[in-house]
């Protein structure tokens, strides 16, 4: 069914705002979203406002908190307690560095894929991208829940649940905060002392879990629309032997195919250029931190309530499903890419004019050569890259667990 030029303007409009739009409120919100030429100053200086106060926010709750585990505390339990939530901050914190370092290539991506709604011209090709959009969104929604509840949730907890100190003949309660301060600085102990700093760590907490849940979603949207560009390169492989194959339509046929192809992979290696320093900086930090979290759970199991460990639970949990994401991201898209080859050669290519077999094969040959999704160009994110981060972490685990306990 063939639409009007204005009608088909609002389709494509509407199924590129359909999947980028969880992703927009998120990253706009907190000022990492790439301006449009259109944008006006207004914009703009709000734009880069919003990125000052985030920075602000992030560097008043880490450096007391990296002065109070220098400095302040003695007790190594207690530096380990706070090296968890501290490492949580400083991760967020490059990955914020990190998207705004690639706005560039984040807006060439945004651009691509609005390019690619415009393009597509036949139902069945829109169904495909749609159905693959909507699993993006789906992961984008279910990552935001997951990452946003369990810190926040760990954060609300820690202020319901003061610390009752007794000295002398006097019971005194200290309120928690989501990061310990140096109270070198600024005493947090007394109000409203306390109930400001921990507001101000609270918001920077958000911040930090949407650059994550950013990251994350951005991830998810453009890997899901790269398999349905390729999914749509493995319908016109099939239509290279359909109906009558006289050389010069079957020739045209191959050359949209592989002009299609190449198109699709250089959005993929773009999307790795944007995504490999921060697939690096989650596979680290969540090694780490999914290491630290076993340990508070264990060591806390008698000290802690009980909803302090169900806070960790939930945390443990989330740090777990953000880097299987990433994960999984990475081996979708070369199995996506292998299967292009594959599809090459499942056809009846035998068929084909020979002129038309010897193009196909060069299909085969670039199909070969899949694009990777890197942490930092050293690790290939799989779900062998998965497993192995569970392992590292519990050996990480039990050598705490030695030295501690």
């Amino acid at each position: 069914m063939r639409l009007s030029h204005k009608s088909k303007e609002d389709v494509y409009k509407r199924n590129n705002n359909y999947s980028l739009q969880l992703n927009r409120w998120i990253l706009k919100s907190i000022g990492i979203w790439p301006e449009s030429p259109t944008s006006s100053i207004i914009e703009k200086i709000l734009s880069k406002i919003i990125r000052i106060v985030c920075y602000s926010l992030i560097a008043l709750t880490v450096i007391p908190s990296i002065l109070y585990i220098l400095f302040e505390e003695k007790d190594f339990r207690l530096k380990l307690q706070a090296i968890g939530p501290t490492s949580h901050w400083l991760m967020g914190g490059m990955n914020y560095s990190s998207l705004l370092y690639q706005n560039k290539q984040i807006r060439k991506s945004i651009v691509h894929m609005e390019t690619d709604w415009r393009m597509v011209n036949r139902d069945d090709d829109r169904e495909v991208m749609l159905r693959n959009a909507r699993v993006g969104r789906i992961i984008a929604v279910v990552c935001a829940l997951i990452m946003q509840g369990g810190v926040l949730g760990n954060n609300v907890a820690k202020g319901l649940s003061p610390l009752i100190m007794v000295i002398g003949n006097e019971t005194i309660t200290i309120g928690r905060l989501p990061l310990p301060s140096y109270n070198k600085i600024v005493d947090t102990r007394f109000s409203p002392i306390y109930e400001i700093l921990f507001t101000l760590q609270f918001i920077s907490g958000i911040i930090v879990n949407s650059t994550t849940v950013g990251a994350c979603g951005l991830a998810a949207v453009f890997t899901m629309h790269a398999c349905g560009q390729l999914n749509i390169v493995m319908l016109r492989l099939e239509e290279l032997v359909e109906g009558k194959r006289h050389e010069i339509v079957v020739t045209k046929k191959l050359a949209n195919l592989v002009e299609h192809h190449l198109r699709t992979l250089r959005f993929i290696s773009r999307m790795e250029i944007i995504m490999r320093q921060i697939c690096f900086v989650e596979l680290v930090g969540c090694t780490f931190n999914l290491c630290m979290l076993g340990y508070y759970t264990i060591s806390g199991w008698h000290e802690e309530d009980t909803n302090t460990l169900i806070t960790y639970l939930i945390i443990f949990m989330s740090m777990m499903f953000n880097i299987f994401i990433f994960c999984y991201i990475g081996e979708l898209v070369t199995e996506q890419c292998k299967k292009v080859g594959e599809a090459a050669y499942m056809i009846n290519w035998y068929q084909l004019p020979r002129k038309t077999v010897l193009g196909l094969i060069l299909v085969l040959i670039r199909s070969s050569i899949v694009i990777k999704i890197t942490g930092g160009k050293i690790f290939h994110m799989s779900i062998a890259t998965f497993g192995d981060v569970i392992k590292t972490s519990v050996a990480y685990l039990n050598m705490l667990r030695t030295l501690t306990m």
